[in-house]
């Protein structure tokens, strides 16, 4: 059902990608948002972009923004470094937070945010397309029908756009570890959404990574190690592959073409025809999901999945810095910072 017009959330957006304009296109087509603002550090690209989506105001200053009345929510598609001071302005203002992956390097940042967030009464939560399709609870279901499980391999290997510029000597955001990026935080979050969500907290964690000119991590993998079974990521933004996931039990294998967007679901059990679990969306539809579920915790208020989704988004991001460490990945914002353990938001 579609949230009348007058009642709509106004959103505001930051961050001008192609990624943002996906977010745009899915969130009105769930009809509970209306486009109210956009930022951009300069007002030519800032009207622009307005322009072209159909923004009614637009803001050439952050905390303007987030002090602004005009706004319910904002969608932070900014670079990585960018998340944690941007997530928190808003916060502070009483502002609803979708913030894209990864919400930040560290897991006490994304507490500390989850926190904030309940102080204020606003939801804040990761733009994880995985975690809010129709169809992910088919996975989990034909998990346990194949179980026990032995096997589990996850794989985003995407040959990045910008990978040519930088092998010519041109900088790129998503290639310098002063922005908090790289394979790992880009891709191979991903590869680490499932296997938590699926098989929870490992006991233990190898990784490895190569490494370009300039330190940042170009390709990766960590393999997680659990009681009854191993889970393996692979990713990298220097080659393509066509793997996607597979999950091996003694009873079948389930294929995951796609593990950002679970599209194209395989199930081959034992002795038994192949039987199709999902089929094909267009990106605009899947952020739509996202975009629906963010604003169904808006109107309703935090519930046990939104609870759930936070605890994951800690875990994730605990994980991450836990592979980082292990592969050698460094960011300045480590420097000042003790050993994380692996731990829960407070409720």
């Amino acid at each position: 059902m579609q949230q009348k017009k007058d009642d709509s959330i106004r959103l505001g957006i930051i961050g001008s990608s192609w990624i943002s304009c996906e977010m745009i296109r899915g969130a009105k087509s769930t009809g509970f948002f209306t486009l109210e603002a956009v930022y951009s550090r300069t007002k030519e690209r800032a009207e622009s972009f307005a322009r072209e989506q159909g923004a009614l105001h637009t803001f050439t200053s952050l905390q303007e923004m987030a002090a602004s009345p005009l706004l319910d929510a904002v969608y932070i598609a900014s670079p990585n470094v960018c998340h944690v001071e941007q997530c928190r302005l808003f916060l502070q203002n009483g502002k609803h937070v979708l913030c894209e992956k990864p919400l930040a390097a560290r897991g006490q940042e994304v507490m500390e945010l989850q926190k904030l967030a309940r102080e204020k009464g606003v939801i804040y939560m990761e733009a994880i397309m995985m975690l809010h399709l129709p169809w992910r609870e088919k996975l989990r279901r034909a998990v346990r029908q194949i179980g026990p499980i032995s096997l589990a391999k996850f794989d985003f290997c995407q040959y990045s756009s910008k990978y040519d510029g930088f092998l010519q000597g041109r900088h790129q955001n998503i290639f310098d570890p002063a922005m908090e990026t790289g394979a790992l935080m880009d891709l191979g979050v991903y590869t680490v959404y499932p296997a938590l969500w699926l098989f929870g907290e490992p006991m233990g964690v190898t990784a490895a990574a190569n490494f370009l000119p300039g330190g940042a991590d170009g390709s990766g993998t960590a393999t997680l190690l659990y009681p009854d079974k191993l889970v393996v990521l692979t990713y990298s933004k220097t080659g393509a592959s066509h793997t996607g996931g597979e999950i091996v039990g003694e009873k079948g294998t389930i294929h995951l073409p796609s593990i950002s967007t679970l599209l194209g679901m395989a199930l081959y059990r034992r002795g038994k025809e192949p039987e199709f679990l999902s089929g094909q969306e267009e990106k605009y539809r899947l952020m739509g999901y996202e975009a629906r579920q963010f604003a169904q915790w808006i109107n309703e208020g935090p519930d046990e999945a939104y609870e759930d989704a936070s605890r994951l988004a800690v875990q994730v991001a605990l994980l991450l810095h836990q592979i980082r460490r292990m592969a050698g990945i460094h960011f300045a914002g480590d420097e000042t910072e003790q050993l994380e353990k692996p731990m829960q938001p407070s409720k």
